[in-house]
């Protein structure tokens, strides 16, 4: 797939253009602490590509378009208690961190319901575009701590004044806006004014040390330009497990603060809980009068298993009534297999093993990192080939995205041109209850490009960049 622009280009405009594309990052926040040399007073800029990448144009807006059916088939599939549990039956026996996130629901249930009956999600589906299908297909659907929207709503606005300074402004056109930052913020907002109490609090729930630590102040930030009246308080689960309390209306306070809306930015990852503290924190917080985003509901909703569930014939028809948004999903999904101990469960082992190249093993976790791919699948299931340990992955069809070339720049390293291949995530939210729907809107995107060889592109890990869409007729993308 050609680059938007010819590349390379010349060495002396390479050097001014980063140049300018690095101050530009960091002078409007495009930016991450670093892991390896943490420094709570030092940023630097995020990893990103030069230029945008193309994506076809009909595919993405077929993406945007779709993303509000996606937000209502989560939150049907997050209300339905005996669709989950069935999904979740055999897993949650053997994949302790989603068991205890089980448990804590069957307890919330147990007690006659959540005392917040709204809940409020913040959403990204995944997509690569596949050069097999021509289309795009799902890789997941996030429910919880959807990272980059805010960072890479304002790297379109870097891309675009590359572009320009690189003497293509007839491109910029066809660089869509991004407004994820106010759209996401938005809905953080509407939920906490559902909330109703002038006084509460927007509560963000952290980690101990924060590298994505611009992605999360842009959120708040924004908060606070559409609503100056809330206050965003930033706490962890071991300071919400030790200091947090519920009133006897089960609102929930922590240091002087009522807290009208919880937005998890942790929680999604078993080292987040280290000790039962923490989990008890979940808990507590869970049984609150506070609005959660997002409740423990959505949060299993959102696990591997419950994507390969739908998957199947006949699961979406459950939860959607309109034969075309059935279709419209149904069309995005690429081959999710079970690999329960059972005659599918099988099938789908024996095709891994013998053709481990097709395959992505997928873990209930979220973060990035967990996968299993190529060659070694097979040692990996061999290992577990007659543990009940089986139940806790899924297997998927490996998508082949097209390659393009873009120059990647990195601190403290010279931009390079590498093959890349690039992932779309589309934003949204929904705020509902159990029996309806209040809002549900689409509100922006990002890209995510790595290096076309490698498995796993964390940004922070030094194998993918934040990158910006430039669409472009689908002829362009694949070769035939």
């Amino acid at each position: 797939m050609d680059p938007c622009i010819p590349l390379p280009i010349p060495d002396d405009q390479l050097e001014d253009l980063v140049d300018k594309a690095k101050d530009y990052a960091l002078m409007h926040g495009i930016c991450m602490r670093q892991k390896d040399n943490f420094d709570r007073d030092a940023l630097h800029f995020a990893p990103f590509v030069l230029f945008p990448t193309p994506f076809p144009r009909d595919e993405y807006r077929k993406s945007v378009e779709l993303q509000t059916v996606l937000n209502e088939l989560m939150h049907k599939v997050a209300h339905d208690y005996d669709f989950l549990k069935e999904t979740l039956n055999h897993t949650i026996k053997v994949d302790e961190f989603t068991g205890r996130l089980w448990n804590i629901y069957e307890t919330i249930m147990g007690e006659g319901g959540p005392t917040q009956e709204v809940e409020v999600g913040l959403f990204r589906s995944d997509y690569f575009c596949c050069c097999g299908s021509k289309g795009i297909k799902q890789v997941e659907f996030n429910t919880i701590a959807s990272s980059f929207g805010c960072v890479t709503s304002k790297l379109v606005q870097l891309h675009k004044y590359v572009v320009a300074e690189a003497g293509h402004s007839e491109l910029l056109k066809d660089i869509p806006d991004n407004g994820a930052l106010e759209g996401l913020a938005g809905g953080l907002v509407e939920a906490w004014k559902i909330y109703n109490k002038p006084k509460s609090a927007i509560l963000f729930l952290v980690e101990d040390v924060t590298y994505n630590v611009c992605d999360q102040k842009f959120h708040e930030f924004e908060i606070r330009k559409q609503c100056p009246e809330v206050f965003v308080i930033r706490k962890t689960l071991t300071e919400l497990a030790n200091r947090a309390q519920l009133n006897q209306d089960k609102s929930l306070w922590i240091d002087g603060h009522e807290v009208g809306v919880v937005y998890m930015r942790c929680g999604y990852h078993p080292d987040q809980y280290p000790t039962e503290k923490e989990w008890e924190a979940r808990l507590l917080m869970e049984r609150s009068l506070a609005i959660k985003c997002p409740s423990i509901n959505y949060h299993l909703a959102g696990t591997k298993k419950v994507q390969q569930e739908l998957a199947k014939p006949g699961q979406v028809e459950k939860f959607l009534g309109y034969k075309a948004q059935i279709e419209s999903v149904r069309d995005i999904f690429t081959g999710l297999y079970s690999l329960d101990h059972d005659e599918a469960g099988d099938k789908s082992y024996d095709a891994a093993i013998a053709n481990p190249d097709r395959f992505v093993l997928k873990p209930q976790r979220e973060g990035g990192g967990n996968n299993v791919y190529g060659e070694d699948i097979k040692p990996f299931l061999e290992n577990i080939k007659d543990s009940e340990e089986r139940n806790a992955y899924i297997l998927m069809d490996r998508i082949q995205p097209p390659v393009t070339t873009n120059y990647m720049v990195r601190p403290g390293q010279e931009a390079k041109l590498v093959n890349v291949i690039s992932e779309l995530g589309i934003f949204g939210y929904v705020i509902g209850d159990k029996n309806r729907i209040i809002t549900n809107k689409q509100v922006g995107q990002m890209l995510r490009t790595k290096l076309s060889h490698v498995d796993e592109g964390g940004v922070a890990a030094g194998l993918g960049a934040l990158d910006s869409v430039y669409l472009v007729d689908a002829g362009s993308c694949c070769s035939t």
